[in-house]
């Protein structure tokens, strides 16, 4: 069954192109998607007779979406190498990371894709082509390296945790709380 999109790639409110992350709205029963490929954000509702999604943030190259517990989206954006939370119906955000140009400070990214938001509004960020795991803490102005590999997705639990995928490296990875390195519990060989 095909809950959005589903009629060819293009930019029309009832199709997607290159969609890159998802995750549910529970208050408003919909989908905030990464339309990669249209560099908007849409929210599709999931509700029955849903023939088209509603653009809420435009002219962003985002990869990665998280919602915190007081429902601010958290984008990644991988043309500016940076992170940014909006409000919902807020088209400009506020940086959380990166935002520096592209570069392997701590206060930049190179390429960030997926993210993860904890209860304390500390942001996870898949630093793809810097080969880590950056965590900027609340109104932080540099991150903290946390994890290093290849990492796409990834989720964090509430001992700080992390959990990776650990793309290039064709595993995945714990990384607990402080470690110096992390400890492989799947692996494709």
């Amino acid at each position: 069954i095909v809950i959005a999109g589903g009629h060819g790639q293009g930019n029309a409110p009832n199709q997607l192109s290159c969609p890159t992350d998802v995750l549910i709205d529970k208050e408003t029963n919909s989908l905030i998607i990464c339309d990669r490929g249209n560099k908007r954000v849409v929210r599709w509702s999931r509700r029955d007779g849903t023939t088209e999604g509603e653009v809420i943030i435009n002219n962003i190259a985002c990869w990665g979406i998280a919602m915190d517990k007081d429902r601010y989206l958290y984008i990644s954006d991988i043309e500016k190498h940076e992170v940014r939370r909006y409000q919902i119906g807020e088209q400009n955000g506020t940086l959380v990371a990166g935002g520096h140009g592209k570069g392997v400070g701590l206060d930049q990214l190179n390429w960030p894709t997926h993210l993860f938001v904890d209860e304390h509004y500390s942001v996870y960020v898949s630093d793809t082509w810097n080969y880590r795991v950056m965590k900027w803490t609340k109104n932080a102005s540099e991150g903290i390296v946390v994890a290093t590999g290849f990492p796409r997705g990834l989720c964090v639990d509430s001992s700080e945790n992390i959990y990776m995928a650990d793309y290039g490296n064709h595993q995945l990875v714990c990384w607990p709380k402080e470690a110096k390195e992390g400890i492989v519990f799947a692996t494709g060989d």
